[in-house]
């Protein structure tokens, strides 16, 4: 049996915080750009909510999974798109995981430079200022959604 795909579970203070994050984002409130995610679930068919930190690079939005392949990377390869909140503002969205590293780099990149001081314990070591290879080694563990607002 291969091993498990990459994924670090959040700790309780962790847990707490995505929790207030995204009871803000719920109320109107987005720190930092942060917006609540709700995806369909795979086996419960329920929505399922997480805040996350939608990424903007080259006029393009992504979302990137910084604790790897977690239950809302695995619902949104299932479900292909999903909806993100902030208060009453819904923004439906199709998306399509970016597989191509040479897509994947300057978005990972960008990423880490953006948003490297919050999820930098994640990346065990990698930083906006690694090398491509470096990066490189790291992609597969952080899975990356290009995201496209649907009507």
């Amino acid at each position: 049996m291969s091993p498990s795909p990459h994924y670090i579970k959040a700790g309780p203070v962790a847990q707490r915080f995505n929790n207030l994050v995204g009871r803000l984002a719920r109320h109107g409130i987005s720190l930092l750009g942060s917006a609540e995610l709700s995806v369909r679930g795979r086996k419960s068919g329920r929505m399922q909510r997480i805040p996350v930190n939608p990424h903007s690079h080259g006029g393009a939005q992504y979302l990137v999974s910084a604790r790897g392949h977690s239950q809302w990377v695995r619902n949104m390869r299932a479900a292909g798109g999903g909806e993100l909140r902030v208060g009453r503002r819904v923004r439906r969205f199709t998306a399509v995981e970016v597989t191509d590293d040479a897509e994947k780099l300057p978005v990972l990149r960008a990423y880490l430079k953006r948003w490297g001081w919050e999820v930098a314990q994640y990346f065990n070591g990698v930083t906006a200022k690694s090398s491509d290879a470096e990066i490189l080694a790291a992609a597969p563990d952080h899975p990356v959604f290009l995201i496209t607002t649907r009507n």
